[in-house]
């Protein structure tokens, strides 16, 4: 598994919402901006995100983005999974999008010997994926207390 661009801008893009969680809207300027990310591809990003239940956002001056759920309830695997698809690297080993395997001689048999290790593959990156939420992630960033400080300047939320 590769992870790609879409998912490491989403990934630094959560990492601001998490750290505002709470707090205050931010705006996707500011989240390119500090995480140098293409604005366009962002909103992109963004969007796809609010359509998978992950955010919310308010439009205006005033709006910006939060997280729906706390930081601790999202897991980095269901946000890889919401962008990019299935961790599964064939499609006989997924758990969320699980496919046959058409034109594989061994699809029919009691065991495949292509099956039996991508299925490992799949286990390991899957229990690691979704044992670290945005909190965790969050909290391994240097300077946590220094970026929240600066965010706390960010629209305020109101519900």
């Amino acid at each position: 598994m590769r992870l790609s661009k879409k998912s490491e801008y989403a990934l630094r893009a959560l990492l601001e919402l998490t750290l505002a969680y709470g707090q205050s809207l931010v705006r996707r300027s500011d989240i390119a901006e500090r995480q140098h990310i293409p604005l366009g591809f962002l909103e992109s990003i963004l969007l796809q995100l609010k359509h998978a239940g992950v955010l919310a956002s308010r439009p205006g001056v005033d709006g910006g983005f939060r997280l729906i759920k706390k930081p601790e309830q999202i897991s980095l695997g269901s946000i890889i999974r919401a962008l990019d698809g299935p961790l599964a690297p064939i499609p006989c080993v997924s758990q969320t999008a699980y496919q046959t395997c058409e034109d594989c001689p061994y699809a029919q048999a009691l065991q495949c010997p292509i099956k039996i290790p991508m299925l490992d593959v799949r286990n390991a990156i899957a229990g690691v994926l979704d044992h670290y939420t945005l909190k965790d992630f969050a909290q391994q960033m240097p300077g946590v207390s220094t970026v929240s400080k600066k965010l706390k300047k960010q629209v305020p939320v109101t519900r």
